[in-house]
């Protein structure tokens, strides 16, 4: 039995070559009103048929054949999926493909880098929610890049200091900088900010800011304490 896909192939075509053929013209098999109605039918039938047959005769094999490849199935693309479960380790980390992405993603990963590359995985997962928390924030810009790179151009007036401290960005350690691309692609990817309940502000146990009594503070993970700003 001839597969449906390809009964349809040879319809399809045999369409384009009737009117791509220089064959008798249609009106010689024109209903009439004044015979027999299955009769002209049949002489209908037959004449296209015919046609068809001829255009077979004349159709380039190649063209067939691409023709019948339109109608087979393609196979199915799996797309990527997120892991189920996240968790804070090193080994869960190592177990996902490398990291990529567009400008969002750098901003991110490179602030992970120079802010958080000596934390713990669960560190470096806390201080990422505090930038997308800022996103989040009518506080602070809308975009990953305006809150990493708020306030810089100034010595030390910056939000994030590796910005403009004046030394150069550059990135020493591929092995560390693969691991906080990782933690960025799943943070802006969707996994849950649990960690830090909303904070918007960090610093490290060696300063002690004004703002830090002003703030709630929210959660400690290694270095690092955290802060949610009062919401106006």
């Amino acid at each position: 039995m001839i597969p449906l896909a390809r009964l349809k192939a040879f319809a399809l075509l045999a369409s384009l070559c009737v009117f791509s053929l220089p064959s008798p013209s249609l009106a010689e098999v024109t209903l009439s009103h004044s015979n027999d109605p299955e009769q002209a039918l049949g002489f209908e039938l037959t004449a296209l048929l015919n046609q068809e047959r001829a255009g077979f005769e004349h159709a380039d094999a190649d063209a067939i054949e691409r023709l019948l490849a339109s109608f087979k199935p393609k196979p199915k693309t799996s797309a990527a999926k997120a892991p189920k479960t996240l968790e804070y380790s090193k080994s869960f980390l190592e177990s996902l493909p490398k990291a990529s992405g567009d400008a969002e993603w750098q901003c991110l990963s490179e602030a992970l880098y120079f802010e958080a590359r000596g934390e713990s995985v669960k560190g470096q997962f806390a201080v990422a929610e505090v930038i997308l928390n800022r996103v989040k924030s009518g506080a602070f810009p809308n975009t990953i890049c305006g809150v990493v790179h708020q306030g810089t151009g100034k010595k030390y007036q910056c939000q994030f200091t590796y910005t403009c401290d004046g030394h150069a960005e550059a990135i020493h350690e591929p092995a560390a900088f693969t691991q906080v691309g990782k933690v960025a692609r799943l943070m802006i990817d969707g996994a849950p900010r649990a960690l830090t309940q909303g904070a918007t502000h960090y610093h490290t146990r060696a300063v002690n800011p004004r703002w830090a009594r002003q703030f709630a503070k929210t959660a400690q993970i290694g270095v690092h304490m955290f802060y949610r700003m009062p919401q106006a």
